[in-house]
């Protein structure tokens, strides 16, 4: 990972809070874990001084460590603080009761995701109640172009933004059905637009089907999306517009909460 350039360049900056706070970053892309020799190599710090500044870290809940390898890796605590700042109402303790109604509806998962860079990060979710359901942890992350609420995020984002992203994808291949061309994934983000949900037809997870719509805040920005995911045989094709359709209805009334004025249209996008 690259120092910033403005770790020397400013007077105001306090040295050791920078450090810190690329400790974090370095560790956001390493889930797994790393030690304190590997966070000092990696960024090119003195090795006693990431010492202090991760025990620090570990004292006040932002770290866990595994004593076995001696890794450190992030908390939940800081996806728990980022809850609140979403935007001015809480968007889980919004989202929750609707997201409930709509599991009751299809007795699938249904879980909260929202953006984060070129990922997407499950922030909640209600377990749906067939004795065989998807469970997933919060803070999981999901690949944008092989997953339906990545899908209804990008859909939905200014095309310039949308595109500055699309660019940064790497498309990876997860499954014989995902989706690695990027115009052919483009006409994918129109449809979605146009149909207000999307779908992913086991693009991410062989044998996995979701169905997601996404969630406005005030502005009309897609803050973040549910989506109800189940196996394959249950969550079937053919089932695809009702259940979307239920989707949409229910993120819209999470929409209508965070206090987005729902159109009457949706502008038709070009390619």
């Amino acid at each position: 990972m690259k120092r910033p350039e403005s770790f020397t360049g400013s007077k105001y900056h306090v040295p050791n809070l920078v450090r810190a706070l690329q400790i974090v970053e370095l560790l956001a892309e390493y889930p797994d874990g790393l030690n304190t020799s590997e966070i000092a190599e990696m960024l090119h710090y003195p090795k006693n001084s990431v010492f202090r500044i991760t025990m620090t870290l570990l004292d006040h809940g932002y770290l866990l460590r595994e004593n076995s390898a001696k890794k450190y890796r992030l908390s939940r605590k800081l996806l728990i603080i980022g809850y609140a700042s979403l935007t001015e109402h809480n968007l889980i303790e919004k989202a929750s009761p609707i997201m409930r109604e709509l599991r009751d509806l299809t007795r699938e998962t249904v879980p909260l995701g929202v953006l984060h860079g070129e990922e997407g990060v499950i922030i909640e979710q209600i377990s749906g109640t067939h004795a065989f359901r998807f469970m997933y942890e919060p803070g999981k992350r999901f690949p944008l172009h092989a997953s339906a609420p990545g899908k209804a995020i990008l859909a939905f984002l200014p095309v310039k933004e949308c595109e500055a992203i699309l660019l940064k994808l790497a498309f990876a291949k997860f499954t014989e059905r995902t989706i690695i061309d990027k115009d052919i994934f483009r006409d994918v983000l129109i449809q979605t637009r146009r149909q207000g949900y999307a779908i992913d037809l086991a693009e991410g997870n062989d044998g996995v089907h979701c169905v997601a719509a996404p969630i406005m805040d005030q502005t009309g920005y897609p803050i973040a999306a549910i989506w109800v995911t189940g196996p394959s045989n249950r969550l079937r094709v053919e089932d695809f517009d009702r259940t979307g359709q239920a989707v949409a209805e229910h993120a819209a009334r999470i929409s209508t909460s965070m206090g987005y004025v729902i159109e009457t249209h949706v502008p038709k996008l070009t390619a």
